[in-house]
């Protein structure tokens, strides 16, 4: 997507539009697609934020239960004054769930407040899958992968609006290292707004656990693919006969990382 800064129906409509192309049973959408990216002050994300469940919320969970699928997007979200870039995870049923962004990006410290969620899964019933959700600069933190992987998601879903060109390789460490698979959903386009001008990296994709891009979407245009993966996949952590990816740990030996 290639959202237009502060028109929040269209950016919602938009997207629904895209998702009208294809047929999926899991889609995911950018980070902050219902708003766009480059906020001027924290004012403006308070004004631009809504609450969860809220009004994009519900335009989401209408598609969902019209169609039947699950929906993992980004929005800005307002509670008690303040304002967290979350992710809410949505199906037939309404809301499941949502996820506050850990890991801040540059000025994003000057808009949002830090996300005190935690890393959450959620189990998406009618297909029996488990997701976790990490919002862009999340994926630096390699930890943050690890936790949802560990509590059992099957697929990591990644709203983001990447402007480092690193992303997308990373990511197909993160599911070798956790043995799941991704869903990079990155936004295209550029903003230039208060001082700030942000391009981004496009190359929306989806990596398995053998560390594979199984499809990628273009660096400039609008558009959504869909590929079919067995979730199996994701819970056999054999990488050897011999080796467990999960039961090979030595957390003895790991304190350091968690000064």
């Amino acid at each position: 997507m290639n959202p237009v800064f502060g028109e929040k129906r269209l950016n919602v409509e938009n997207a629904l539009k895209l998702a009208r192309k294809i047929e999926s049973d899991l889609y995911v959408l950018p980070e902050l697609f219902n708003t766009g990216y480059a906020f001027t002050s924290r004012d403006e994300a308070l004004e631009l934020a809504e609450e969860i469940p809220g009004q994009t919320t519900e335009k989401l969970a209408e598609y969902c239960r019209e169609n039947d699928v699950y929906i993992v997007g980004g929005i800005a979200e307002r509670e008690n004054g303040r304002v967290y870039n979350s992710a809410v995870a949505v199906g037939p049923d309404g809301l499941i769930g949502k996820y506050r962004k850990s890991h801040l990006f540059y000025a994003e410290k000057k808009w949002f407040s830090p996300g005190d969620t935690g890393f959450r899964v959620f189990t998406l019933k009618k297909l029996k899958v488990k997701i976790g959700i990490i919002i862009c600069f999340d994926w630096v933190f390699p930890e943050a992968s690890r936790v949802l992987a560990l509590k059992g998601a099957d697929i990591i879903c990644h709203p983001s609006n990447l402007v480092l060109p690193y992303a997308q390789k990373a990511m197909l460490t993160r599911s070798f290292e956790n043995k799941v698979f991704t869903v990079t959903a990155n936004r295209v386009g550029s903003e230039k707004r208060g001082g700030y001008k942000f391009l981004f990296t496009g190359l929306s994709q989806v990596t398995n656990p053998k560390m594979e891009i199984l499809v990628q979407a273009s660096r400039d245009r609008e558009e959504v693919k869909v590929v079919e993966i067995d979730v199996e996949e994701a819970r056999n952590k054999k990488i050897t006969e011999f080796n467990d990816l999960f039961l090979d740990r030595r957390v003895d030996l790991y304190r350091e990382i968690l000064g």
